[in-house]
């Protein structure tokens, strides 16, 4: 299961992390976020060593706003506070290609 970051301090502490950091901007009523929620838990079980976290931007408005999200779902790739990449759609072979180019 893939979590809920809720506020902007823990979103803040959580992409320092030397690990790799992959935000899924989501909300609930997006189809195309639900149809890649299931392969975002799948990969961050075949990939422990890489953290996945979600944002529900209508829960989380403060962290959406900050990270200038303007269409969902939208993934962010962190490492030691430093944004790598970001894309927009459901697109899982990207998804694939950017965590292996950065775990």
């Amino acid at each position: 299961m893939v979590n809920f970051v809720k506020t902007y301090a823990e979103f803040q502490e959580l992409i320092k992390s030397s690990q790799l950091v992959v935000v899924d901007f989501t909300a609930s009523w997006c189809g195309p976020c639900r149809m890649i929620a299931p392969v975002i838990d799948q990969m961050a079980v075949e990939n422990p060593n890489v953290i996945f976290v979600k944002v529900d931007v209508d829960d989380a408005q403060e962290i959406s706003e900050k990270c200038k999200i303007q269409a969902m779902p939208t993934f962010q790739f962190y490492k030691d506070g430093n944004m790598l990449q970001e894309f927009r759609g459901a697109n899982q072979a990207q998804l694939k290609e950017c965590v292996a180019k950065y775990a």
